[in-house]
């Protein structure tokens, strides 16, 4: 009789090697400075909790009604609106590392202002600053990824990037709920110290990856306002982004007006963050092999289907499976959108490439809370069904702009 093999692995374990060639699928071949860039958006993320729960800060720890709240609040959107074209500026003329740690530093500052000021004036001001810094580093970030990745692992980074800064806000959400309850103080100098440590992890350990000085043309915020195929993708961010948006500006409403408490609220946007984590690593690495439009027409149809589901809810699984619905679509739209700015800008002008298309997520989200609280008021049907005709005609826009990309792409690889 034939002896039996006992060194193998056990029945249930892994089998050797194959948890090195799942990850390896998923994240291998990527370069140092994008996991540096990962890391550090990560720790960034993990510190993020200050602009969540600002408005509870200015109610609660600094006793402002919810009228003047909001109308601070519109400070830091109308701010935000100019943060990322400021950003893609800087990131082109003065370069990545610059823009970046800057943007970084910039916002740790203000932080700190802002959890010290004592005064409404200077509340609003530094909420204004808050605005402008906030997301000042994003367009340098993703041009960095640009410069760094090759083009067919672009939207696999993008998506691995997204997978980071929805782990570490998932934890900062948790964390930042508890310390808000206890005075707030603590997140300023939490969310600074984040600010600080990616800022300048990225200044130590990322070489520039801005063009040299002789493979820069001329450009600038002209150029990309006369590239035509940018303008229409943008446009068509502005309406995804008006809808994503709702999500933090009027399910809250929605639900509370169904009786549902905040804490249902809290259950449902968990769900949000627990399908990016555990969704986004299965599907990533192979949306390359897709046409990057139909993947976005992709993305914005399922969020259609959310709306229309949120349309039917009354109760917190039906918010819940809405919510679900539509986050499978944000992982689709998030992780294609930055290569497809990628594939179209040229290299001297991926920073202000990325802040024109951050200025229209920005411009979605300051129309957003405008919009929606007045459809809400018409009724919470009315909302989601507008919100799912806004999806539907993005995912028909983007399918007319398709050839135009598809051109622009090849060309691009031709060169």
């Amino acid at each position: 009789m034939s002896r039996i093999d006992t060194s193998g692995p056990a029945i249930g374990e892994p089998r050797p090697g194959r948890l090195r060639a799942y990850v390896r699928v998923r994240a291998g071949g990527l370069p140092a400075a994008f996991w540096v860039l990962w890391g550090g958006s990560l720790v960034n993320r993990l510190g993020s909790m200050v602009n969540p729960f600002l408005s509870l800060y200015l109610t609660g720890v600094r006793g402002l009604s919810v009228a003047t709240t909001g109308l601070v609040l519109a400070v830091v959107g109308i701010g935000s609106v100019v943060s990322q074209p400021l950003g893609g500026f800087l990131a082109d003329r003065f370069g990545r590392r610059v823009a970046l740690t800057g943007g970084m530093l910039a916002n740790g500052t203000t932080l700190l202002a802002l959890g010290h000021a004592r005064s409404l004036t200077l509340l609003v001001a530094c909420c204004f600053v808050l605005g402008i810094t906030i997301d000042l580093f994003r367009p340098a970030a993703q041009a960095l990824v640009a410069d760094a990745v090759p083009a067919a692992d672009r939207t696999r980074a993008y998506g691995l990037l997204l997978w980071a800064v929805n782990l570490g806000f998932s934890v900062a959400m948790v964390l930042g709920g508890h310390l808000a309850s206890h005075g707030g103080r603590l997140l300023f100098w939490l969310d600074a110290g984040a600010c600080a440590f990616f800022g300048l992890l990225v200044w130590l350990a990322i070489p520039e990856t801005r063009p040299a000085a002789r493979e820069r043309t001329a450009g600038s915020y002209r150029t990309v306002l006369r590239d035509r195929a940018m303008l229409a993708f943008a446009g068509l961010i502005v309406g995804y982004a008006i809808v994503f948006q709702q999500a933090f500006a009027t399910l809250p409403l929605a639900m509370t007006g169904t009786a549902l408490s905040s804490s249902a609220y809290g259950l449902v946007m968990g769900v949000n963050g627990l399908i990016v984590i555990a969704v986004q690593p299965l599907i990533g690495h192979r949306l390359a092999a897709f046409d990057k439009s139909r993947v976005l027409a992709t993305g914005f149809t399922i969020a259609a289907a959310g709306n229309a589901v949120a349309a039917a809810a009354s109760a917190t699984a039906g918010y819940a499976l809405a919510v679900a619905v539509s986050t499978l679509g944000e992982i689709l739209v998030f992780a294609v959108t930055a290569a497809v700015v990628a594939d179209l800008a040229p290299a001297h002008l991926r920073g202000r490439y990325n802040g024109l298309i951050g200025m229209a997520w920005g411009t979605g989200f300051l129309i957003a809370p405008i919009v929606g609280t007045r459809l809400l008021v018409i009724g919470s049907t009315t909302l989601w069904l507008t919100c799912t005709a806004l999806c539907l005609a993005a995912a028909a826009g983007q399918l007319a702009l398709a050839p135009s990309l598809r051109r622009r792409t090849e060309a691009a690889a031709g060169t």
